[in-house]
């Protein structure tokens, strides 16, 4: 019996050469879909990065359209009507505090802002650089720590939303009654124990401090005897607020947009609240009324003819600039808002496209640190600066 033996054009297998080109065509194609795994990667992130952007800068205008609305709001009779009407109003039982002197407490003055220096239109910062603070900060402000190259706004005004007044006790300490169901709505907004009220109607508005309990404030000075209680009457009795906004640092060390309450004993500010992250810079412009000097004979016409940055208003502390403020009836803000992590988006390659603030640049970082950038602006009218409403 032979052996049969195999023939070569029997024998099967991959020579070098086929091996050689399979494993090109593999890694061509592995290539291929790391590309498209890292193109869809990058994709993703930049859209996250831009929802989130969107995200936060829409929160914070929200924040900020709603208490500059509410700038000079001292019940149905706003704080420009009541200046021209020379009777002293609104009254402010709180001592120590002078018209037009930056305190927290200066009810005086219900718009009033601070300039970072390179930020006024034309000027530039640059992304990633150490930029300067908000010059003539009072002390009070100082104290919150705002991140450079921002702007700091400041606004004072009695809440929306007031309470009718029941009874109104005499003497130094009065006690100002009302039904304590619908009281209820002074302590709205995360304020559980307010200490700052104004009361008012439509020919007077006061302000002081007081504690607050259920159905009763009592005022901690001041005699409020010339107002007319339910049902004959109209007097509200408001939660009083002074606001500051800024950019600070967050809690993740990010920059945010931040809000302070001011005490009512006149030390300076509660504890800030961190409203929205990412958001990097403020910008503010004030629009001023063509009336220069409003008085009781020279009124606000309601022509908004000049738009200036904080220190075009007026940087004084005395009721000369107090009057310049009293001038504001519009307010134009802008925020440049970031994602809180990178997001593989690439620098502008020319000026031309650099995000800008109301005419303020943000040029690119010498490193890019592949954060997406937007930024956004909106122009407010101060309903309660409306001469004659």
């Amino acid at each position: 019996m032979s052996r049969a033996f195999n023939s070569p054009r029997h024998q099967a297998g991959v020579s070098l050469v086929e091996l050689m080109i399979a494993l090109v065509i593999g890694l061509a194609l592995m290539l291929g879909v790391i590309q498209v795994f890292s193109a869809s990667r990058e994709a993703s992130q930049l859209a996250q990065g831009n929802a989130a952007v969107q995200e936060n800068a829409r929160f914070a205008l929200e924040f900020l359209q709603r208490d500059i609305r509410m700038a000079g709001h001292f019940g149905c009779v706003n704080d420009q009507a009541h200046f021209v009407k020379g009777e002293g109003d609104p009254v402010s039982h709180i001592g120590g505090v002078a018209t037009g002197s930056g305190s927290p407490l200066d009810f005086s003055v219900s718009v009033q802002g601070y300039e970072a220096p390179d930020t006024a239109p034309n000027g530039t910062l640059t992304l990633g650089a150490n930029w300067s603070g908000a010059s003539g900060l009072p002390s009070a402000l100082q104290a919150l720590n705002p991140r450079g190259g921002s702007d700091v706004l400041v606004l004072r005004f009695l809440s929306p939303v007031g309470v009718p007044v029941t009874s109104i006790g005499t003497g130094s300490n009065p006690e100002i009654g009302f039904n304590s169901t619908a009281g209820e709505r002074l302590t709205e907004g995360g304020v559980g124990a307010p200490t700052l009220f104004g009361l008012a109607d439509c020919s007077h508005a006061d302000v002081f401090v007081g504690t607050y309990a259920a159905g009763k404030v009592t005022a901690v000075s001041g005699a409020l005897t010339r107002y007319n209680v339910q049902p004959t009457g109209e007097t509200m009795l408001y939660r009083a607020e002074s606001i500051a906004y800024y950019v600070g640092t967050g809690a993740s060390g990010e920059p945010a947009l931040m809000r302070a309450r001011a005490k009512s004993d006149g030390t300076g500010y509660d504890i800030p609240e961190e409203l929205v992250e990412g958001i990097e810079n403020l910008q503010v412009m004030y629009g001023l009324d063509a009336t220069g000097v409003i008085t009781s004979t020279a009124l606000p016409v309601g022509n908004i003819t000049f738009q200036q940055p904080a220190n075009g208003v007026s940087t004084g502390t005395d009721a000369d600039a107090a009057g310049q403020w009293r001038r504001v009836g519009q307010v134009q803000v802008g925020v440049l808002a970031r994602s809180p992590n990178p997001a593989t988006a690439t620098a502008s390659a020319a000026a031309l496209n650099d995000p800008r603030l109301l005419g303020v640049r943000f040029a690119p970082a010498a490193t890019n640190d592949r954060r997406y950038r937007v930024a956004y602006e909106s122009t407010i009218a101060l309903r309660n600066r409306l001469f004659g409403n």
